[in-house]
């Protein structure tokens, strides 16, 4: 198969790509830079320098493709996060964006579209196992990423599947999981929500697999993910990680500062990938959450 992928040089794209070319498919990524064109020429890739603001540049990019793969984010990290406005080239790509790619595929007579989206959609259900028929809770922060999904299923029909993955918070070698192990260094409290909660983790290295097992499957919503992990231990395998003896929760003062945005993030999700596995036979290398998951993204200088 060829297929494009927009956000090739992310976190999920640097994943994603290497598993595509090692599965013999021809992929070409959409980049910005020199720096990430040179990136995605040295994996084996083809580097566009479309824009995604573009119509007609999008329908080029995306023609003679067999599948779209959608992973374009601009997620804040930290204190950044909590700024006005912080979130707002996120949701736009969620919402605008994810619109874009859609009309520029149907016009070029892509069959199929991969649309990364997140678990915490999903309202809290305490010990409840959560699958993909689980109520949903659209608050300000989850809305975007609740209409982006709107819109690629909007996509399917008899001749275009359009595919949805919901998957857990990403740990290992990334922004975010960098970003938790220099704050939990100094002691900062981290956990969102309640120590006895459930939450919904992927190994990055995990996502690739996914994404090229999500190019067989029927159109629908999936849940992604290892096996869901009590928010105790997640946050002892980040004091782990940090060299610390534990990881405090995040009080009732941070939670106002952190308002609408920090919510969804402390939701009690006992996620099942189950109909994912079922439906296209993936499977997490990473089963269960442990310690060593942040190890990739720990650099020397970090923590000391």
């Amino acid at each position: 198969m060829r297929v494009a992928v927009i956000g090739a040089t992310g976190v999920i794209g640097r994943s994603v790509v290497p598993t595509l070319l090692e599965a013999g498919h021809d992929v070409v990524g959409l980049t910005r830079t020199p720096e990430k064109a040179g990136l995605l020429t040295r994996l084996g890739a083809e580097p566009s320098a479309t824009t995604s603001m573009d119509h007609q540049e999008l329908v080029g990019l995306f023609d003679g493709a067999d599948a779209v793969c959608n992973f374009a984010t601009c997620v804040p990290v930290g204190l950044a996060a909590l700024r006005p406005h912080a979130w707002a080239a996120n949701d736009r790509l969620r919402t605008v964006g994810v619109r874009r790619v859609v009309e520029a595929a149907r016009d070029a007579r892509v069959r199929r579209i991969v649309q990364e989206s997140v678990s915490f959609l999903y309202a809290d259900q305490g010990d409840l196992v959560v699958t993909e028929e689980s109520p949903v809770a659209i608050t300000p922060a989850t809305e975007p990423a609740s209409v982006g999904e709107s819109v690629v299923q909007g996509y399917s029909c008899g001749s275009r599947t359009g595919v949805v993955l919901r998957f857990g918070t990403l740990v290992a070698d990334d922004p975010g999981s960098r970003l938790r192990l220099r704050s939990a260094g100094p002691g900062h409290a981290l956990g969102p929500g309640s120590p006895d909660g459930w939450a919904h983790v992927v190994h990055v290295e995990d996502v690739g697999p996914a994404v090229l097992a999500a190019l067989g499957v029927p159109s629908g919503i999936y849940n992604v993910g290892a096996e869901p992990v009590r928010r105790a231990d997640l946050m002892a395998g980040l004091a782990a990680g940090a060299g610390r003896d534990g990881v405090d929760f995040v009080g009732p003062l941070l939670r106002r500062l952190g308002g609408v945005r920090l919510e969804p993030l402390g939701r009690s999700l006992r996620v099942s990938s189950q109909l994912f596995t079922s439906t296209s036979g993936w499977t997490p290398a990473r089963v269960r959450f442990d310690a060593s998951w942040f190890s990739a993204a720990q650099p020397s200088e970090a923590l000391r």
